[in-house]
């Protein structure tokens, strides 16, 4: 088994079995399934018990720390294949997901495997497809994928340190963390690695950069990308009371 697949869930009642159908139905197995239940309220945890999953070795987790950085922080001691993706509870992944991140991991400098998130739309998604292999190409040390489809190869993701909250309590935690992989070799976006998260995602003004600091990630040399975070990033979401737990409220439902 060379593969462990993460999802951490909070409330997802709605999107929770979808998501868990398209991972059944993936055709690379077996794989091992980490759940980690952040303190649902709605039938989540008893959701994600009750789902039949071939092939799938399954693990549950609790983690009473609300905040998405913790149940992830809470998913990095079973780590014990040679490869993780990280997903989202709300997220469609086709059936051959997994075995197009697998296949890109031939050469052994790649250490993360990276899927562009598209709409429903067929024509769409093409665009946004074409779209992030453009952008992979000139800002190849830079972020283009968000936590719904991330992959590691697990040996860099923990010698990086993992996802831990003492290294960036704040949101956009799937940058922080390919900023310390990153330096550890080669990531890659293939052009059919892709996932449908759901469309719910509308208002992000509570989890997100200005546009200044999302103009200066990308013109930030990679040599100076630490800078960017621990000096200039990090303490303007503090200020602005951006942290982690302002993933979990879902404030783009409202």
């Amino acid at each position: 088994m060379n593969w462990t697949f993460v999802i951490s869930y909070f409330n997802e009642a709605d999107y929770l079995p979808a998501t868990l159908a398209s991972l059944a139905a993936q055709t690379l197995k077996p794989f091992r399934l980490i759940l980690v239940d952040n303190g649902s309220t709605d039938g989540s945890a008893a959701l994600a018990r009750d789902a039949v999953l071939p092939g799938v070795e399954v693990v549950h987790l609790a983690e009473s720390r609300p905040g998405k950085i913790f149940a992830l922080e809470a998913a990095m001691p079973h780590l014990a294949t040679r490869y993780v993706a990280f997903g989202d509870a709300d997220t469609y992944y086709p059936p051959d997901y997994l075995a197009i991140a697998d296949a890109a991991y031939a050469a052994p400098d790649i250490v993360a495997v990276m899927a562009t998130d598209v709409p429903a739309d067929p024509a769409a998604a093409l665009r946004k497809r074409r779209h992030n292999r453009i952008a992979s190409r000139l800002w190849p040390k830079q972020t283009h994928t968000g936590g719904f489809g991330q992959t590691f190869r697990v040996a860099p993701l923990l010698a990086a340190g993992g996802y831990a909250e003492r290294f960036w309590p704040y949101v956009l935690m799937d940058h922080e963390i390919m900023q310390r992989v990153v330096q550890q070799g080669r990531v890659v976006y293939p052009f059919d690695l892709w996932c449908i998260p759901s469309d719910r995602r509308t208002d992000r003004s509570r989890v997100r950069w200005t546009l200044v600091e999302r103009l200066l990630y990308h013109f930030t040399p990679a040599a100076a990308k630490d800078w960017y975070f621990y000096r200039f990033l990090g303490p303007r979401l503090k200020a602005r009371k951006l942290s982690h737990i302002n993933l979990r409220e879902k404030t783009w439902q409202r």
